[in-house]
């Protein structure tokens, strides 16, 4: 696996640093997995899609009145992807805000939140959805758009504790899921409540200014298929092939990709009971988009043929955890239990890290990566997989499971320049990722025993099913699958890797 991230890393400095959908970097990627897999045997397609491709190239956020104040990206704020190009310069105003415990938020969801006061100035707006509603980050601000606000600001909502629910609390990277017109950045709470508890007795001015591209750009997935196996059993496993337009993406997903590859090319050679179908799949840091078109593009015939999808997005963060993704919703917490079979899935991962004597995670099925689409209403596929961790914290809790850093992201680089095999020299933190190599052996920005553990993980997996799909239900019909939305964004509010 370990050459296939050291051939990811060669491509991204012979393109532009990156191997995003849409760029050449992703395109020699592509290129790279076909070629492996079809020379192994495979038979390779390369499904071409096309895409918004959203960049944000240059940013910066200011407060002007009453404290100057200067923000820096990707520690104070974050530009949301897809945000509009230009600068913004007007008072802030406050849009239906509740700083009082629990802070239940539904701000910015409905166009009735925005009086005539925002006309012309800034809108900030606090994450959260009402029960039962998906409201995005792009609703927001579309919203606010409309309302004739000239920016947006959106700040963490602050539910729960800090301690208990960090991703809550602190700065988070979303998306907009689309182009809007207006520039917008995303906060941490205590920042957001910082200017709104301002605003709410003084003029508070802002200034956001933000560089960004946003346009249609034609990309691919990489479909690989066994000669072998029952084509109307298939087992299906994917993980994303593109990264960040700012960085080589070596964990976000390198790993994911490497693993997948080195487990299809160990196959090649056997001739399994089912059919194994690999994908790697384009877009997928611009809202999942190749793999909904996949799946939305399948006839119901060919969808009623896959028995189960896999997924693998970040296997290998520096300082990980091995999250295992909630398929009986064991964990009671967010999103529901994934589709009939989605349990069954979970149980075989879940005596593989016993059989290795580790403990794992449980990762809440939010549709937020590529198993969204398949486990979507009216699709139905069940599905599981594996995931080390991207923004959030590691606890103390964690770092009695599974060693580490406490206080610091499991991915320290997520989408960082310094997701890369040079780390500090692209801009990570020299003195944490010393720490972080007393505690582990990492290859770059990848440790190399939670990636080894789990494509081992992937491996037992993929081989279970791809000859015995027993413990797998029968579908139930398209009309009795899963409601919860699923694929149409990273999270149903547009974070990502929530």
């Amino acid at each position: 696996m370990l050459r296939h991230l050291v051939a990811f890393q060669g491509i991204a400095a012979l393109n532009g640093g990156n191997r995003a959908s849409g760029l050449p970097g992703y395109d020699r990627s592509a290129d790279y997995v076909a070629a492996l897999t079809r020379h192994a045997g495979y038979k390779v397609t390369r499904q071409p899609f096309s895409f918004t491709y959203c960049e944000d190239t240059g940013s910066s956020f200011r407060q002007l009145t009453p404290t100057p104040t200067t923000y820096v990206d990707q520690t104070d704020y974050d530009v949301l992807d897809c945000s509009g190009d230009g600068t913004a310069t007007g008072q802030v105003v406050p849009v239906d805000v509740n700083l009082t415990p629990p802070r239940a938020s539904s701000s910015g969801c409905e166009a009735s939140d925005f009086g005539p006061d925002v006309v012309g100035k800034i809108a900030i707006m606090q994450r959260g959805s009402p029960p039962g509603v998906t409201c995005g980050f792009g609703l927001k601000v579309q919203n606010a758009q409309a309302a004739g606000a000239i920016g947006a600001i959106i700040f963490n909502q602050g539910n729960g504790t800090p301690e208990a629910n960090p991703d809550r609390y602190g700065l988070f990277l979303g998306t907009l899921g689309g182009p809007v017109g207006i520039p917008a950045v995303s906060v941490s709470y205590e920042t957001g409540a910082a200017l709104v508890t301002a605003a709410q007795s003084s003029a508070v001015t802002m200034e956001i200014s933000v560089d960004a591209i946003s346009e249609t750009r034609n990309t691919t997935n990489v479909i690989a298929e066994s000669k072998w196996g029952d084509p109307n059993e298939v087992v299906m496993v994917g993980a994303h092939l593109d990264s960040e337009p700012d960085t080589a993406g070596i964990n976000d997903n390198g790993t994911g990709s490497a693993g997948i590859l080195e487990v299809a090319l160990r196959m090649a050679k056997f001739k399994t009971k089912n059919k194994v179908r690999f994908a790697w799949w384009g877009a997928e840091e611009s809202n999942l988009v190749g793999s909904t078109f996949y799946v939305a593009n399948l006839p119901q015939a060919e969808r009623d043929k896959i028995a189960l999808y896999l997924n693998f997005d970040m296997i290998g963060s520096p300082n990980y955890t091995f999250g295992v993704y909630d398929g009986d919703d064991s964990a009671a917490e967010g999103s529901p239990a994934g589709p009939p079979g989605s349990a069954q899935i979970e149980d075989v991962f879940e005596a593989f890290f016993a059989s290795r004597g580790e403990a794992t995670d449980a990762s809440d099925f939010t549709g937020r990566s590529d198993y969204g689409p398949f486990i979507a209403a009216g699709v139905g596929i069940p599905a599981g997989g594996l995931f080390t961790g991207a923004e959030v914290q590691k606890t103390a809790a964690d770092v009695a499971l599974w060693g580490g850093v406490a206080g610091a992201q499991y991915d320290p680089c997520y989408h960082d320049p310094c997701d890369s095999l040079t780390p500090e020299r692209d801009g990570a933190d020299a003195a944490l990722y010393r720490q972080l190599r007393r505690e582990y052996r990492l290859f770059g920005n990848v440790n190399t025993y939670a990636l080894e553990t789990n494509a081992d993980a992937i491996a037992t997996a993929v081989a279970t099913f791809a000859y015995d799909t027993s413990t797998i239900p029968p579908r139930t019909p398209p009309a009795a699958a899963r409601t919860a939305a699923a694929g149409a964004a990273q999270d149903a509010e547009g974070a990502w890797l929530d």
